[in-house]
């Protein structure tokens, strides 16, 4: 079973005045297993304004410990259906930046439905995994998610 070693794991999502709050960190929560404690869990929400002064929200989510980490990507891999798993291979050299962190969004509205959707388009939950590898390049981190996500 091959392993990917990775440092850790952060999401984020907008909330827009329009959005109701408790929905929208609901469906956050459907990237998070039960088995992690709230403890492992850093969770920061900030006030903002957009670019008509609108109010907006930025959640960020991090899990830094190792153990807990652990949980995320295993939960994070069954999370993903055989067609995003797909995707992601078919474009994992657009989905890792050059410092080894793999990007994925999720649909947002359908998070809180508690499916994991991969998605493009604006109203989405990003995660942002930063993978481990030795030697640290771009190629190498490739070479790992692939492996990862093959097996």
């Amino acid at each position: 079973m091959a392993k990917i070693k990775v440092h850790h794991v952060r999401l984020t999502t907008f909330i827009h005045a329009t959005e109701d709050e408790d929905k929208v960190l609901e469906a956050i929560g459907t990237f998070i297993p039960e088995e992690i404690d709230d403890d492992d869990v850093l969770f920061d929400i900030v006030e903002t304004r957009g670019f008509f002064g609108n109010p907006i929200k930025v959640v960020n989510v991090e899990i830094k410990r190792s153990k807990a980490v652990r949980k995320f990507i295993d939960y994070f891999k069954e999370l993903l259906s055989d067609q995003d798993r797909t995707y992601l291979l078919d474009n994992l050299d657009e989905k890792i930046d050059e410092e080894g962190t793999l990007y994925v969004r999720f649909n947002k509205q359908r998070a809180y439905l508690g499916d994991a959707e991969v998605d493009e388009g604006e109203d989405v939950i990003q995660v942002r995994i930063k993978v481990k590898a030795f030697p640290m390049r771009k190629d190498a981190v490739v070479k790992a998610v692939k492996e990862w996500l093959e097996e």
